[in-house]
Order: structure tokens, then sequence, then C-alpha cells
């Protein structure tokens, strides 16, 4: 009976707008979860000794990782909350994330994600590639096959032996694994999970499912696996890596796709990942991710901090980029520094700095935008 009732119910609402209803109770999780108080913390700690900037963190302690995460990176140095007070910061210099707004903070989001449009040809769309990537697929294309698989011996292995060993090895503690049953879920019904092989062998796989959003069909890559041969050998996981990706693509073109969709990053602008998608076509979306972090910048030394650490932000539903534009960054350092922070998506530009600052880069830099279908707005922001 309960079957039939989703089945029914499938029927009668449109993959639109359950894409709607799903993002709905999204918020709505989300919401209850930090409304959850006697979880909340208050800490104050800096991310590098030498940094001017002191964080006050206010939410779930469970997300403090996550503001680390959006503002020193994966890489950053957690100088601690104890070295933090020794410091002593001035409160000029203070930076506010919170799990609730506050007045003049960015509504900053955890993830976005990168999605290529498609309705063109293939080569149209590799043809933006460098030069490099697309001699790679070429050369190495014919030699790996992919197909579907439903078979539960194939989708468990697929599971324990490629998708989590691969997000272990890449987000370490920061991984999200998904529920075995929901791999099987997604390769038996709602998605789909593909096995790409090299001579024979399993090397890879692809979990992914499809979304409507506006009327348009979104073919959406959920996760890669990797066996540890090829993911414990950096220059093999790229050219494997770049192989599944194109075969993704290929597979979502063919079947009528309006958008392929690579999957999520962190929403940082300088972010690895971001940048490795970037340079094969994805526009940033926010697709449904609907978490947010709130993050009120420092009254004082406002350039340096967004030069640090540049910063995605929400305007309702559209996407704008931050960006500092400190006292004594020559347009050479400025080029160099944000010379792969150009991306599709994005609604405005915010330049943070003295207003004769950086004159010549801005210039620039709509010069990199003037070939886009709708290049962002760009709005100087007087600041120090």
């Amino acid at each position: 009976m309960k079957a039939q009732l989703k089945a029914a119910a499938r029927k009668l609402i449109s993959p639109s707008m359950r894409y709607e209803i799903r993002n709905v109770s999204s918020m709505v999780r989300d919401a209850l979860g930090r409304a959850c108080l006697w979880r909340w913390e208050i800490a104050r700690f800096k991310l590098e000794h030498a940094s001017p900037f002191e964080i006050l963190y206010i939410g779930r302690k469970q997300q403090r990782e996550m503001a680390k995460l959006l503002i020193g990176g994966k890489q950053q140095r957690d100088a601690g909350p104890g070295e933090a007070s020794a410091a002593g910061a001035a409160e000029n210099h203070v930076v506010v994330v919170s799990e609730v707004p506050t007045a003049g903070a960015l509504s900053v989001p955890h993830y976005l994600s990168a999605v290529v449009p498609l309705g063109r040809s293939l080569d149209d769309i590799t043809g933006r590639y460098d030069s490099e990537l697309r001699r790679s697929i070429r050369k190495n294309r014919p030699l790996y096959q992919i197909r579907q698989t439903v078979a539960d011996d194939e989708i468990a292995m697929a599971d324990q032996d490629l998708l989590r060993p691969y997000a272990s090895a890449r987000q370490g503690i920061h991984a999200a694994q998904f529920a075995t049953e929901e791999v099987f879920r997604l390769a038996k019904g709602v998605g789909r999970l593909d096995l790409i092989t090299l001579d024979g062998e399993v090397v890879a796989c692809h979990l992914g499912c499809e979304i409507t959003r506006g009327g348009k069909r979104y073919w959406s890559t959920l996760r890669f696996g990797y066996c540890e041969a090829v993911f414990s050998d950096a220059k093999r996981l790229r050219e494997v890596n770049s192989i599944t990706t194109f075969m993704a693509l290929e597979w979502a073109l063919e079947n009528g796709y309006d958008y392929y969709d690579i999957g999520l990053c962190l929403a940082r602008p300088d972010d690895g990942l971001l940048k490795w998608k970037r340079r094969r076509g994805g526009d940033i979306d926010s697709l449904g991710n609907h978490a947010y972090l709130f993050i009120r910048l420092p009254k004082n030394g406002t350039a340096r901090f967004l030069w640090d650490t540049p910063l995605f932000a929400m305007e309702g539903n559209k996407l704008t980029l931050h960006l500092g534009v400190p006292d004594g960054a020559s347009d050479e350092e400025l080029a160099s520094r944000y010379h792969e922070m150009v991306f599709g998506g994005l609604h405005k530009i915010y330049l943070y700095g003295a207003r004769s600052a950086g004159d010549a880069f801005i210039e620039t830099l709509r010069t990199r935008y003037a070939n886009f279908k709708s290049p962002p707005l760009m709005e100087r922001v007087s600041s120090s």
C-alpha cells in the first residue's frame, strides 16, 4: 500500500515540484537542527599564528569544523583557542561566524555544485578545455569502458572497495559517506551505478541520479569511487578521474540532459576541486544546497582578510564573489592571486579596498569575463 501511494504521488507531482519539495524539506531540517541551542557554543580561535584576525564562532559544536574549512581551507593550521587569546587580537580584527544571520553578515554556503550547460556538441564543450587535458582524453578514452550494474555483488563491491576507501583517502575525517542501503537504493532505482573498466579490470565507479529543476533535466554526479591502486598514485588518479568525468558528461549529452552537474565542492573560491571542475566547463550553482554560515567581516583589514579568504555569498538565490584588493598589492599580484577565480554563474563581484586600488586589475577582470554569456556586475566597496 505504501509503495502504491508513493507511485501515485510521483505521477501527480511533477519532477520540478518534487525538487522544490525536497529543497523545502532540507531547509526545514537545517532550521530545526540550528534551533537546538543547547548544542551551541561560543568559541574564539585563530587559524594561523601570524594572522591578525581572530574568529568568533557562534553555533553548534559540530559545525565549527565547517567554519574552519570555509575560512582557512583544507590545509589550515588551527592555532587553537588558547593561542588566540594569548595573541590578543583587537576587537576590530574579529571575524564573526554564526549559524544565524547577523546585521551585515554574508550568507556563505557550505557547498556549491559545478554545472556544465549542455545542448551543444561535445567538441564545443571540450574545445574550452586546455590543450593538455584534450590530448589526455583523446589518448586514453578508447582504453576505458563503462557499464551500468544492478547486481547486488557488484554494488556491494563498489560501495566497499571503491566509494568508501576513496572518500576516506580524499577527505579524511571530513568524509561524508553514503549509507550502504542508500547506495543500493540509488543503484537499483532512483539513480544509476556505472562501473569503469580498463583491460577488463574495474578501476572506478560513478554513482549519479537525475534532478529536474525549473523544467530542466540535470544529470548529477553524486560520487566517484576508485580502487586503491588508482587513488594512491597521483598521476594515475588524474588520468582516470578525467576519463570518468568525461564519460559521465558523454552519457548526459547522449541522453538529452540540459545540464551535467559534476558534483559538490567546498564553497571556497580557491578550493582545488572547484578549480578542477571549472577547467572542465563547470559553472557554479547552489543547486539546492541550503546550508549556510553567516560571516560578518572585520571592521578593519577587510581587504586583507578577503585577500587571504575570498568568499562566495548568496543574495537571495544569486551567487556573489567577494575579493580583497589590499593596499600595496600590485596589479600583477592581484592578477596572479585571482587568476583561477573566474566563474560562470556569478551575479556580482564585490571588490573591497581603497577606491583607487587595482584599477588595471579590474579592467583585466572585465576582460576575462567579456566572452561570458552573462558577465557578472562589478562593484567596489570602500574599506581598509
